[in-house]
């Protein structure tokens, strides 16, 4: 309840300075609601009743996401914001980023919840970035944005991208980068040109990055299938000759 009021007092202010429209307003609010409610059944389903300092800290990130979303849907629907004020809260939220994991580390509080909370702030964020993107310089922008999400619909119907990735220091790089490179777009300081080249590198690096995963993970599912066969042919009872 106090980071959803957070959030109410956050698009209250931005209603005060940016002049949202009603549309972004109800936009950020119910980006608070749907927040605080998964992460409540989230605490329940681990068992936590505290969130720990890493992830409060994930937790004002994902308060200040739905800020940008309310100033980015207000943009949306034709009502002009300033871009200072959006860059510098997509700024902050994303310099954040790297916080919460050297706390949760110091701390020895490092949990699944909270990779997986610090992941999904991560790639909303982005999404709706890439929305503010896309006005400007077309929906194939919005292909950054939607990537993840099309990555795990995907994986309810191919079960083997489930599987666990091995560490790669520069997926974490790419990862990163799709932030700051779409900040950097929405800032305003680039020509059409350079904008719409530097998305294009964005995309491109995570077409790479997601394309490289998914051969991996298709791979290894192959050797799977393979130890299986075998194991399952070695263990097989003898049939009797009658």
């Amino acid at each position: 309840m106090t980071g959803f009021a957070a959030q109410v007092l956050l698009i209250a202010l931005l209603a005060l300075t940016a002049g949202l429209t009603l549309g972004g307003g109800i936009a950020g609010i119910t980006y608070g609601v749907v927040l605080c409610g998964l992460l409540g059944m989230a605490l329940q389903r681990s068992g936590m009743t505290f969130l720990g300092w890493a992830n409060l800290v994930t937790f004002s990130r994902a308060i200040l996401a739905g800020g940008v979303t309310a100033l980015v849907t207000s943009s949306v629907l034709g009502h002009p914001v300033p871009v200072w004020l959006l860059v510098t809260i997509a700024t902050v939220a994303l310099a954040m980023d790297g916080v919460d994991g050297q706390v949760a580390r110091r701390t020895g509080t490092t949990s699944e919840l909270g990779a997986r909370f610090d992941m999904e702030v991560d790639a909303f964020l982005i999404l709706v970035l890439s929305v503010y993107a896309a006005v400007t310089y077309g929906w194939w922008a919005l292909a950054i944005g939607i990537f993840r999400y099309a990555f795990v619909a995907a994986s309810w119907a191919l079960p083997w991208l489930n599987a666990a990735l091995p560490p790669k220091f520069s997926r974490k790089v790419v990862a990163a980068q799709q932030g700051i490179l779409l900040v950097v777009v929405a800032s305003g300081l680039l020509p059409f040109w350079a904008g719409a080249g530097v998305l294009a590198v964005a995309l491109g690096s995570l077409t790479w990055s997601f394309g490289r995963d998914i051969a991996w993970l298709h791979k290894a599912s192959q050797v799977r299938a393979a130890a299986q066969t075998r194991w399952s042919s070695s263990h097989r009872e003898p049939v009797l000759a009658r």
